[in-house]
């Protein structure tokens, strides 16, 4: 359930809690939206004056303790998911029969109002929408949290323009999929094939969601409807999610196979997690030119037929979409009104030909409004003649296996040139990659096609990198197709300081290509720290100097029980173990601080005890012969009003 802005505000029935205030902080303003879990309404926290949206779960789904469990479990998981893409929770809690949590409050609209407000969306505004939903969603899964709703109504669009994903992490009601309302059709539309056949819920389902929003938002529908939820899910189970270009004629083919490998059914052949397919968008974005990103979608068509140089109009509403150019006489006159405008009448002719004569008119007639319209699109008249008929598409044969990308390729007239094998961490091995040319390219018939065909992830070992130094552990990696993680050094009795003492995970391990391997380094045989608190500096700073460490003063002192100038105290602490070479660092003390010491002479002995100690000294008697059945204090060391070093001695004597 998504915060709204006001717009989105329901205020036909008074729900009793607008007014109210929810667990003796939360203020709730208005009702936003309600769900079947829950309703989410705009609030104030009234501890810290901000505004913010306040989810509180219907009463019937509070009433069950497991439900609530899970529903608070969830919830504090993801408050520890900090993303600035992410709907963040503050807080939750319970007030009675109400269960809530406190979240923070999105001013401006979903991602469904947008596409019912404006339908498809040009690619640019696509791309812009859907890469930070995927930083959003690879945090989560990165995080081990698997969203398992993405849908229009989770995306968020702030009026700041930012964009966030809401609901992560929540629990789905039981009947989602079997209830038969209109808003379930739109959930079952984002469902991933194992979701429906067996509840499986891993990142690869919500990579399957974001290929349907991305399809969406491309082309202002959903890629498959039916009267009820089952035959969406039926749709979902056994047919493709058609490439958008089908409905959008014209979209670049990179976005098509985003959208293809994105909701590939099998959830093998689709890109990991979020992070992998957010890496395909980037790289698309870039393959994109600026009139491909900015590509006007169809609804933005417009025609002013009273003014046809007006400068919004992109192209004339009849050639918006592509078809094919009429071939005969009985052809132009049945798609004239729709495609072409209507030529002028012709004058009379008058020559020889009679008949024949009068046959070449309506012919000629055609002719020049093809030119015409040739022109328009900047084609000559000659090269649509000549080159008709003698181009085909490359047919979409991504995620194919080579077997049938073949078999489809040859039916369409082509060849097959070559077939190049590469790695693939997203495609099965044994199917198609890429083609060259690429899917949706206009060439010449019977010419031929490069294809690129997956040999599966590129499988390395991690390499024996023990004694190397970590400039050339790390190159070495790279070598081998793996780069170097985390660096962390420890002790070893045989390996120098600066070289490698281990890997993480150890050498001769497989693991995928491009793969983070982490190294440990060596610091050197340990060294027993030695213990130079309260030494003179120079003193402290040979000994430490001789056990092969390096020193270094912090620059300010402190007070301590220590008299200046000695070391009052070091990091690391005494008796520990340190590397050769490591930094010890030292802290000199600037002397006790001097405090005023207590008149105790003639209390008795336990309160004067208390009363020096409370004070910051140590208390010592003096009792002698006579003073050995005696409670009252005859003198102190240190007279009363007098000062004394904190912590330092006071002797009382007793009689």
């Amino acid at each position: 359930m998504a915060a709204r802005t006001l717009t989105c505000v329901d205020t036909t029935l008074q729900d009793p809690l607008v007014g109210h205030v929810l667990d003796g902080r939360y203020r709730v303003d208005a009702r936003i939206a309600v769900g079947g879990m829950a309703t989410v309404y705009r609030a104030v926290d009234t501890r810290l004056d901000r505004v913010l949206a306040l989810k509180v779960m219907h009463p019937t789904l509070a009433a069950d303790a497991t439900f609530v469990d899970r529903f608070i479990r969830e919830a504090k998981s993801v408050a520890r998911l900090a993303h600035p893409n992410v709907v963040q929770v503050f807080d939750q809690g319970t007030d009675g029969s109400f269960v809530y949590l406190a979240m923070e409050y999105v001013a401006g609209c979903t991602l469904r109002d947008v596409l019912r407000e404006r339908g498809a969306l040009q690619p640019r505004a696509a791309l812009d929408v859907l890469e930070p939903v995927l930083a959003a969603l690879g945090a989560a899964h990165r995080a081990g949290f698997v969203h398992r709703d993405m849908k229009p109504e989770n995306v968020l669009i702030g009026d700041d323009g930012r964009v966030k994903v809401a609901d992560f992490g929540l629990v789905r009601a039981v009947d989602t999929v079997t209830s038969t309302t209109g808003a379930v059709l739109g959930t079952v539309s984002y469902l991933a094939p194992e979701q429906i056949e067996n509840g499986t819920a891993d990142p690869r389902v919500d990579v399957y969601a974001c290929g349907i929003l991305l399809f969406e938002m491309l082309t202002g529908d959903r890629p498959h409807y039916g009267d009820s939820p089952a035959t969406v899910l039926y749709k979902h189970l056994h047919e493709d999610v058609p490439q958008p270009s089908a409905s959008v004629p014209g979209l670049a083919h990179e976005l098509d196979e985003l959208v293809t490998t994105a909701t590939a059914r099998n959830p093998d052949l689709r890109p990991y997690d979020a992070v992998a397919l957010l890496s395909q968008v980037l790289d698309a974005r870039n393959a994109l030119s600026a009139d491909q990103l900015d590509a006007v979608p169809p609804q933005a068509v417009t025609t002013d037929h009273q003014n046809a140089d007006d400068r919004t109009s992109v192209i004339p509403l009849s050639l918006s979409v592509q078809r094919p150019l009429p071939v005969n006489d009985d052809d132009a006159e049945l798609h004239r009104t729709s495609y072409l405008p209507s030529p002028p009448p012709e004058p009379p002719r008058r020559g020889r030909g009679g008949r024949g004569g009068r046959s070449m008119a309506p012919r000629r007639g055609l002719l020049a409004i093809v030119a015409a319209v040739l022109l328009a699109l900047g084609l000559g008249a000659g090269v649509w003649y000549i080159n008709s008929g003698q181009f085909t598409t490359v047919p979409g044969v991504l995620s194919k296996t080579e077997a049938q990308a073949k078999k489809q390729l040859t039916n369409a007239g082509l060849d097959v040139k070559d077939v190049k094998r590469s790695f693939s961490d997203t495609v099965k091995p044994g199917r198609v990659i890429s083609s060259d040319p690429k899917p949706g390219a206009r060439i010449r018939d019977n010419d031929s096609v490069t294809l690129t065909v997956s040999k599966g992830p590129e499988i390395v070992r991690v390499p024996d990198l023990e004694g190397y130094s970590l400039a050339k552990a790390k190159q070495r990696l790279k070598n081998e197709g793996l780069v170097a993680g985390m660096v962390t050094k420890g002790f070893s009795e045989d390996v120098p300081v600066g070289f490698v003492i281990r890997t993480e995970p150890g050498a001769g391990t497989e693991r995928r290509g491009g793969s983070a391997i982490a190294l440990t380094v060596s610091k050197g045989s340990p060294v027993d720290v030695p213990d130079v608190v309260g030494d003179d500096l120079e003193d402290a700073r040979q000994e430490l100097e001789d056990a092969g460490l390096t020193v270094e003063v912090a620059s300010e002192q402190v007070t301590s029980e220590y008299e200046a100038g000695q070391v009052a105290k070091q990091s690391p602490d005494p008796d520990t173990k340190a590397g050769g070479g490591d930094t010890v660092t030292l802290t000199v003390s600037k002397g006790p601080e001097m405090i005023e010491v207590p008149d105790v002479v003639g209390d008795s002995v336990d309160d004067a005890k208390q009363e020096l100690e409370a004070a910051g000294f140590k208390v010592e008697e003096d009792r002698g012969l006579l003073g050995l059945f005696g409670d009252t204090v005859k003198s102190q060391s240190v007279d009363g009003g007098d000062t004394a070093p904190e912590g330092s001695t006071i002797t009382i004597e007793i009689r």
